[in-house]
């Protein structure tokens, strides 16, 4: 039986700026990936997406897709505290025009991971003055937003607010602290920093803004609800409720854990689970969407990333079949759900690691050639029937 989703429904891919446009030599993640080496791998030209972005986009759009989400690099926009380049503001501005000329509705993330390595590294987010230096940095990047219609503000703040309270750590002389949840005073300070732009945003664009959670539909072991709740609320809720003013939140889900009266359980080793190590839970999203329809009530919800890291793109193909499934399941009873954009585009850098592939699009990272896999056309053909 086919299914259809709600007429204007979006559907795309995303990327992000570090992870795909190469050379960001100003932000902390390429601090980190210089000073640690050994330990990770650098991003370095990444996949020359600063480049080759319209290629990328055409993709998309000859593919079926209506949407692209990407993110504006702010370390480039401001390279040095206060000093602006109008240079670097053009060439996304491009991107934006690039994007409406082929007919893919852009979504814009304003910080993705990344900011400007003098704001600092672990305690970038615990500055006093750093909510009205994001503020700034914000009201720049909004004059070239015209035309766009959903602005993300900060990606996955909770998954943030993890790796800089781990980076801390660290700092500290402690080991690396695997399996932390997140730092609630960097959680307080993003949250602070959302609430600041939003409606800075919303008066300077007209654009539908919010911001996106990392949802990990967290499930209780038998006699854990107790525990499995004060986890939710450290890990999600404690984001999605600010959400509860914004035009949209976007949901980013991938797998499902169990909460056990210790906390979240590992995912154990399976010969299903993903490059991540990561279990096989196309479930999630679905378990995502409803609860984050519980907290934030009738904000819509855009799916902004789900995937699968794999080498098997027919794996990639069921695995977004079923998770398609569970988005019609929640649509069906009553979800105000806009949109699916699927991570990702590319194949790129996950962050220290080229390992994992998540792309509808693989890369070849010396000639940087597209190779579009058969998931790209695949998904490209929901998106023209908008059904499964």
């Amino acid at each position: 039986m086919t299914r259809a989703l709600p007429d204007g429904f979006l559907w795309g891919a995303a990327t992000s700026a570090h992870q795909t446009e190469g050379n960001n030599l100003n932000n902390d993640w390429w601090k980190l990936e210089q000073d640690t080496a050994e330990h990770i791998q650098a991003s370095g030209d990444a996949v020359d997406s600063y480049h080759r972005y319209e290629e990328d986009m055409r993709l998309l759009a000859d593919a079926g897709f209506n949407a692209y989400r990407f993110s504006i690099e702010w370390a480039r926009i401001e390279p040095a505290p206060g000093q602006f380049s109008r240079a670097e503001l053009a060439h996304y501005r491009r991107m934006i025009d690039t994007a409406l000329r082929l007919g893919l509705t852009p979504v814009v993330t304003l910080h993705h991971f990344t900011h400007p390595r003098w704001l600092g590294a672990h305690e970038a987010w615990l500055r006093d003055d750093v909510v009205d230096l994001f503020t700034r940095y914000v009201g720049e990047a909004a004059s070239i937003l015209d035309g766009v219609d959903w602005v993300c503000t900060i990606n996955e703040p909770n998954v943030l607010a993890v790796n800089h309270g781990a980076l801390a750590e660290v700092a500290a002389g402690r080991p690396y602290p695997f399996g932390m949840l997140p730092d609630t005073k960097i959680g307080d300070r993003l949250i602070e920093a959302h609430l600041a732009v939003a409606p800075l945003l919303r008066e300077a664009t007209g654009a539908k803004v919010g911001w996106t959670v990392a949802n990990q539909a967290l499930v209780p072991a038998a006699g854990a609800e107790a525990k499995h709740a004060e986890v939710q609320r450290i890990w999600e809720d404690m984001y999605l409720e600010p959400a509860r003013e914004d035009d949209f939140v976007g949901v980013q889900s991938y797998t499902s854990q169990l909460v056990d009266e210790n906390g979240i359980v590992p995912h154990p080793e399976h010969p299903d689970n993903t490059l991540m190590g990561w279990a096989y839970r196309p479930d999630a999203l679905e378990i995502a969407i409803r609860h984050t329809r519980e907290v934030v009530g009738e904000v819509p919800v855009v799916v902004t990333e789900n995937g699968i890291a794999t080498p098997d793109d027919e794996r990639r193909i069921a695995y977004t079949t079923s998770a398609l499934q569970g988005v019609l399941n929640a649509v069906d009873d009553g979800a105000d759900v806009r949109g699916y954009l699927h991570w990702s585009l590319l194949d790129n850098v996950e962050w220290g690691r080229w390992g994992p592939t998540f792309g509808l699009v693989a890369v070849d990272r010396e000639t940087f050639e597209r190779r579009p896999k058969p998931s790209l056309a695949w998904l490209g053909s929901v998106a023209r029937a908008n059904a499964l």
